[in-house]
């Protein structure tokens, strides 16, 4: 096979293989190429909060769930999300009183 032809097989590869709701690499522009529509809150071990920069224009949440540790993005105009957030924000306010 040629060069390019295994190019074009690698390529094809990576895009096939593309998971949803996981972050990329951060050789992507944002983060998050996919967002899960559901996560059920009690999973959550830990939530990564990206703000928007000059190479994503959008806030990333990532989530990483106890069971497996993987890794989702979650959807930030969801109400499920933003009443997390609002909780963790005010868990957050009570400790550093």
């Amino acid at each position: 096979m040629n060069q390019t032809a295994i190019l074009i097989f690698c390529l094809i590869c990576l895009t096939i293989s593309g998971t949803q709701g996981l972050p990329h690499s951060r050789t992507v522009r944002c983060n998050c190429i996919s967002i899960s529509k559901h996560v059920n809150p009690r999973f959550i071990e830990t939530l990564e909060i990206i703000p928007a920069s000059q190479s994503c224009s959008r806030v990333e949440i990532i989530a990483t769930m106890k069971n497996n540790g993987e890794k989702r993005c979650l959807n930030l105009e969801s109400k499920a999300i933003k009443n997390l957030l609002t909780a963790v924000s005010k868990l957050r306010s009570k400790r550093s009183l």
